[in-house]
């Protein structure tokens, strides 16, 4: 789950982190109050949304930037005035972009050098990971390719914890003075403390600033948090924007199943994560194009077989689907119950093929041809591709 900036810079400021004056607005009839709580002089506007590049971005009415340094309180109103309600694309967002919501005003600061900061899980070691970086406001993904030697990590021994070696490691690295040196450590193991006890995924900063004056903090704050420990932070799941994400993913999660849309053509509703990879790889190899990620689970209900099919025709770009399922736990005569059930109830006119191996298939397919219903039936996945990109194709 993804937070905004100024929702990230709050929970900073609980564990200790200082972070610039800065307010969010939601409506227009809110910038006067928000731009009264800051501070005389410059304040940068900063349009929320759930991608990154937003200075770079560009909004689809032609203007540009979504982050903005202005001189005072007047222009900052109408920067925000035609940032708020207005779609921003970025390289994140792909073309259709993010409608802006939420701006945050914040007071300007004086900048002596910007740094990179982020607190990972890395999952090849299966251990949180703290990456630094003397090239701070640029892209991490550049930077990596071009000059790898400027990127600086740690591992971090989650029985152990933040040991002080590998603060001190990484702030001699990023060539910090004296008086940095001892902000920066504060700031790094404020950072790791907010990272381990709210299970987040990541804590990206980028800029990391040194002041004129020695402080060490954050410009910027992108937080994310691993989906499946939210059930022990509802503090945290009350920070979750609904506007931010795309209703197909919400209608699923609703219905406790998996699911991420993609740009294809061809759905999928599939039992297992690795079998839906794979289900998506082989679509691909025989021409087609996935229209998303579906895993029903182990043991889906009929009623969630239905949710499923309903979610997937929401996507107008769907224009066939395919069913992979292997039964070990999973029932395939359940499965093929919500099938017939989910095509009779939404009168599905697509191409539907359908594949049933393992517990209680030759039931599944028994009820699948008892349907009446014109459902196209495979015996293996490279059968039940071929069949549908090729239905599709028609």
């Amino acid at each position: 789950m993804n937070i905004h900036e100024y929702q990230a810079k709050a929970l900073f400021e609980k564990y200790g982190v200082y972070v610039p004056k800065g307010v969010a607005a939601k409506s227009h009839a809110e910038f006067d109050s928000a731009l009264g709580q800051l501070p005389e002089g410059k304040i940068v506007v900063k349009a929320q949304i759930h991608a990154g590049g937003r200075g770079k971005g560009a909004f689809t009415d032609g203007f540009k930037g979504g982050v903005k340094l202005c001189a005072n309180r007047s222009e900052a109103k109408l920067i925000a005035d035609k940032m708020l309600g207005n779609t921003l694309v970025t390289l994140q967002t792909g073309p259709a972009g993010r409608k802006v919501q939420t701006v945050y005003f914040t007071a300007a600061d004086s900048i002596k050098k910007e740094y990179y900061l982020a607190i990972l899980l890395d999952r090849a070691t299966s251990r949180p990971v703290i990456v630094a970086s003397t090239e701070g406001g640029m892209e991490i993904e550049k930077v990596a390719h071009d000059t790898p030697d400027k990127i600086h990590k740690v591992f971090i021994d989650p029985a152990y914890g933040l040991a002080d070696y590998q603060v001190r490691e990484l702030i001699f690295k990023l060539g910090l003075n004296a008086v940095e040196s001892k902000n920066a450590g504060k700031l790094i193991r404020q950072l790791y403390a907010m990272f381990w006890d709210t299970d987040a995924s990541m804590i990206e900063i980028n800029p990391l600033i040194t002041t004129p004056s020695d402080e060490v903090y954050p410009l910027d704050a992108k937080v994310a948090f691993d989906d499946n420990a939210l059930y022990r932070h509802p503090e945290i799941v009350a920070l979750r924007d609904l506007n931010e994400e795309d209703p197909k993913e919400i209608a699923a999660s609703k219905a406790s199943l998996s699911y991420i849309a993609l740009d294809g053509n061809i759905a999928c509703l599939v039992n297992g994560a690795g079998l839906a990879m794979s289900t998506m790889d082989i679509i691909k190899h025989y021409g087609g194009n996935p229209a998303n990620f579906l895993d029903v689970g182990g043991g889906a209900s009929k009623d969630q077989v239905v949710a499923a099919f309903k979610i997937i025709l929401s996507d107008k770009n769907v224009k066939g689907i395919l069913v992979n399922i292997f039964g070990g736990i999973m029932d395939c005569n359940i499965i093929a119950s919500g099938i017939v059930e989910a095509v009779n109830e939404i009168h599905l006119t697509l191409p539907l093929v359908v594949r049933l191996e393992g517990n209680n298939s030759e039931a599944g397919k028994a009820t699948l041809d008892a349907s009446g219903l014109t459902i196209t039936s495979a015996t293996t996945m490279a059968d039940a591709a071929q069949k549908i990109v090729s239905l599709v194709a028609a």
